[in-house]
């Protein structure tokens, strides 16, 4: 059973690295600088990555939560 915990836990640090990379690659095709005040850069990096950590874990635990469901799915049977 612990081995299960071990393999989970890994899976979970892989997804969420592999979405927060993948979000911050997609939001590159967005332009920030209109919205955002001039001479403010460390504030607006600091914003774009704070941003690129919550869309991508969001995606990464619904994905979790996904994998998670359909293994439970034969439960029912």
């Amino acid at each position: 059973m612990v081995p299960e915990f071990g393999q989970q836990a890994l899976l979970s640090i892989i997804s969420h690295l592999f979405f927060i990379v993948l979000t911050f690659w997609a939001l590159g095709a967005l332009n920030f600088e209109k919205l955002l005040k001039p001479n403010r850069v460390i504030q607006a990096r600091l914003l774009y990555v704070l941003i690129t950590i919550a869309i991508g874990s969001a995606i990464s635990n619904f994905f979790l939560d996904y994998l998670l469901w359909s293994k439970q799915i034969p439960l029912l049977f």
